[in-house]
């Protein structure tokens, strides 16, 4: 009978011993950056679980944050935890249940209805008294605590960094992070590879398909090798990190590192955006390279092309007046024709490379003599500088005053701070000494020495392209075809034929006579 009774009697004790759901949690931070990983919260709590012969019905873990409500995981385990009675729970601290009010009162809550008759931690002590309550409110409390504190340090700390103008999180393409000053800077190769995408594009001549393709011949691709999306193309195009801004949320910040690419790079590729955003659908059936260049001296109609089948049986393409604006009495102009006449032109007004390497090393010593530029420029630019960065502090002031909405706010803010790089970047150029007028003469003489280059190629696409950027009023009339050059191209036509042909020893020459430095102008 004695013996009975004292089996009974245990298995009472047995029975009423609660069985317990194993919650271990991580937020979704970097696992070095864990005080305690999962598996390490794991294997001690499943050593308690031993040494104490707790029973573990089921275990729950997930990588989550509790700083707010909403975890799955966690939520999965309430829901059975309400469907039972005395249950426990086992965790290796209370903030791994909650860090927040609304987690936290509803483990409260659960222990008060005894839903949740015994909570276990490794290094927390906790008893179902209105005592053992307390302090597991406080702890709930301390972690809530924490968990704020640490979010406004964050806040803090970006913000300083922003005051600082550095980057606040990995570098983009193109730069590479510098932990030494914990910025960014740009990178000696990829760097090089933007400057060339976004000159590239700026020329309109290209897609998002077709510059994703040039990027890949520089090696440049996704993780599988293929040639990058046309999102990741854009978000290249667009990204003002490159003019040396900071963003934080949806606002831009200046940056205290090297810009990559100049604000006038930059605004001549979002030109071309967003002309190419809504393009026009056109089927191009046939190759006519110099349609969309010429009118009609007549009528002033555009010219137009189309095949034709001479004699022979020989295809040709000719070039004739469109006739939109009513009757015209020109005529056709063979494509050959017209080739040879826009050739011709360029012929007299272009220049040899033994000219244009003269005048290319004339214009380098000017430039190396040039002290700057005047002080009233100097002090134009400064004042341009001032006044909008006080524009910049008005409008910042007016948004904190509420008087200014937030999205008219950063719309103006982002006009301002990109006029304002463009105008620190004229700041440098005067600094480094260089005038405006050297860069116009270098690329007119490099022009010259394209037109030269021209007059003799077969390219009809690139001297189409050539005669839209040089020339003026580009007309036919009776099967002549005519373009204005500027006025230095003018002078160069007039005294070529005035200049003698220099003998085949002497185009090697690096000197000039005197005449013909009177015709460079020297």
């Amino acid at each position: 009978m004695g013996g009975f009774v004292l089996v009974s009697y245990l298995k009472t004790i047995y029975m009423s011993k609660p069985k317990y759901f194993l919650y271990a949690r991580k937020s979704t931070e970097d696992d070095d950056r864990q005080v305690m990983s999962i598996e390490a919260q794991l294997f001690e709590l499943r050593e308690l679980a031993r040494k104490e012969n707790l029973e573990i019905l089921e275990e729950f873990q997930e990588s989550k944050s509790a700083k707010t409500p909403g975890r799955e995981v966690f939520g999965e385990m309430f829901a059975k935890i309400e469907k039972m009675d005395g249950v426990g729970i086992l965790a290796w601290h209370p903030d791994r249940l909650a860090r927040n009010s609304i987690d936290g009162g509803r483990v409260i809550y659960a222990v008060d209805t005894r839903k949740v008759v015994s909570l276990r931690f490794p290094t927390f002590w906790f008893e179902s008294t209105p005592q053992g309550l307390f302090m597991l409110q406080v702890a709930f409390g301390q972690s809530k605590y924490y968990s704020d504190n640490l979010s406004e340090n964050i806040k803090r700390g970006v913000r300083q960094k922003l005051r600082r103008g550095e980057w606040l999180n990995l570098a983009p393409f193109g730069y590479t992070n510098n932990p030494k000053v914990r910025n960014i800077e740009p990178h000696p190769t990829n760097a090089r590879v933007v400057t060339l995408a976004f000159q590239e594009y700026a020329k309109g001549s290209h897609t998002f398909i077709s510059l994703a393709q040039f990027l890949a011949d520089l090696n440049v691709v996704t993780r599988n090798g293929t040639p990058l999306a046309k999102v990741s193309i854009k978000r290249l195009l667009t990204h003002r990190a490159y003019l040396g801004f900071v963003k934080h949320g949806d606002e831009w910040f200046d940056g205290n590192f090297e810009p990559i690419v100049s604000p006038a790079l930059f605004e001549s590729v979002q030109k071309v955006l967003q002309t190419k955003e809504r393009p026009r659908k056109r089927k191009i059936k046939h190759d006519f390279p110099f349609t969309g260049l010429f009118r009609c001296a007549e009528c002033g109609s555009m010219i137009s092309a189309q095949w034709a089948t001479g004699k022979s049986g020989g295809r040709y393409r000719y070039y004739r007046c469109s006739k939109k604006r009513g009757h015209c009495s020109q005529a056709y102009l063979q494509e050959s024709e017209l080739t040879r006449q826009i050739c011709a032109r360029l012929q007299t007004i272009s220049l040899c490379d033994r000219y244009t390497s003269w005048m290319l090393d004339k214009v380098k010593m000017w430039e190396r003599e040039e002290i700057g530029a005047s002080q009233s420029e100097v002090q134009n630019l400064s004042g341009g500088i001032k006044a909008n960065e006080e524009r910049m502090e008005k409008l910042l002031s007016a948004y904190l005053d509420g008087d200014v909405p937030k999205e008219v706010y950063l719309k103006r803010k982002d006009v301002l701070m990109r006029s304002l790089a463009a105008l620190k970047e004229q700041m440098k150029d005067f600094e480094r000494g260089r005038n405006n007028w050297v860069e116009p003469l270098r690329e007119w003489i490099l022009d010259m020495k394209q037109a030269n280059f021209l007059s003799s190629s077969s390219d009809l696409h690139q001297i189409k392209s050539f005669v839209q950027k040089i020339g003026t009023n580009p007309l036919v009339r009776d099967k002549s075809a005519h373009f204005a050059a500027p006025v230095p191209s003018q002078f160069v036509a007039k005294r070529r034929a005035l200049l003698p042909t220099p003998a085949p020893s002497a185009r090697a020459s690096s000197h000039l006579s005197d005449s013909e430095v009177s015709f460079c102008g020297g």
